[in-house]
């Protein structure tokens, strides 16, 4: 039997990121051989990793990918056991990885999403590997992917990992999304979707089930103020302005300067850069929603 040395250890510890203990039995079981020892790991990973499949995934971390050219893009939350492992950089790479798969490959489905190509393997094979890795359950919990033809997509996440956005701009001149201006402003504008959570980008946006959601609190509480019912109507319309304004993404303040809205920055921007900026939509992920 060939002698497993301590650099041979070493070795298959950098290689493969597996504990100490666990590269020296498979060195050990492969009679040195840092190859197999290496398919020894993976397999030992794989067994470890239907073992934690039924641990709880209450931690964990939303991602964002937008592709090169910003016309595809993708919004993830990958679960995991602790907060720790949540914000380790090696579990957020692997999660924006996931999202670049999203945005190329397009799945339907978290299922589907599993049996993508990743790395020359499965997606699956993947995340037991990184299971075995990391030393925790993890789960792919939900995903979108967005695709625009004119336009760009911009994507931001907060500091904690804990909450994303995906955002759509359109703009006649393709030259648009390189400019500074733009650049600034489409960042300005993912970040006040993850601080302000709005229910639409526009009006037209807003999902008609929310709005008549609205309309019925707004009635219910003209009716409970003791006001005649011919001023009702007047109540509720002018509540829903109130709710536009807070809610519709284009006509909130700007967090950065509330003496003009967001719709009204969109509209100094193009005069900038000479063409017209417009926030078509977008997609925000909070962790654990």
């Amino acid at each position: 039997m060939a002698k497993v040395t301590a650099a041979m250890v070493k070795q298959l510890r950098e290689m493969t990121d597996s504990p100490m203990m666990e590269c020296k039995k498979a060195l050990v079981e492969a009679d040195g051989d840092i190859e197999k020892a290496v398919d020894v790991l993976r397999t030992m990973g794989l067994a470890k990793a239907v073992k934690r499949a039924g641990r709880d995934t209450n931690e964990g971390t939303i991602a964002a990918f937008v592709s090169e050219d910003a016309k595809t893009g993708a919004l993830l939350e990958l679960t995991c056991e602790t907060d720790f492992v949540g914000s380790n950089a090696k579990f957020c790479d692997f999660a924006t990885e996931l999202a670049k798969v999203v945005a190329e490959l397009s799945p339907a489905d978290v299922e589907a999403l599993l049996a993508c190509e990743m790395n020359g393997n499965t997606v699956d094979a993947e995340l037991k590997e990184m299971i075995h890795v990391i030393g925790e359950n993890m789960k792919i919990q939900r995903f979108q992917r967005v695709e625009v033809s004119d336009g760009a997509l911009v994507s931001y996440i907060h500091h904690n990992g804990k909450l994303g956005s995906l955002v759509q701009f359109s703009f006649g001149d393709p030259a648009t999304a390189e400019n500074d201006e733009f650049k600034t402003f489409a960042h300005d504008v993912a970040m006040q979707v993850v601080a302000s959570d709005p229910a639409g980008a526009t009006r037209e946006s807003v999902p008609a089930n929310i709005i008549e959601h609205e309309k019925e609190i707004y009635r219910a509480q003209a009716a409970e103020s003791g006001r005649p019912e011919k001023f009702w109507d007047g109540i509720v319309n002018g509540r829903l302005k109130k709710f536009f304004k807070e809610r519709v993404l284009t006509e909130q303040e700007f967090v950065k300067n509330p003496d003009i809205t967001v719709g009204q920055l969109a509209e100094e921007v193009s005069k900038k850069i000479g063409d017209k900026v417009e926030i078509v939509d977008f997609v925000r992920f909070q962790f654990g929603e």
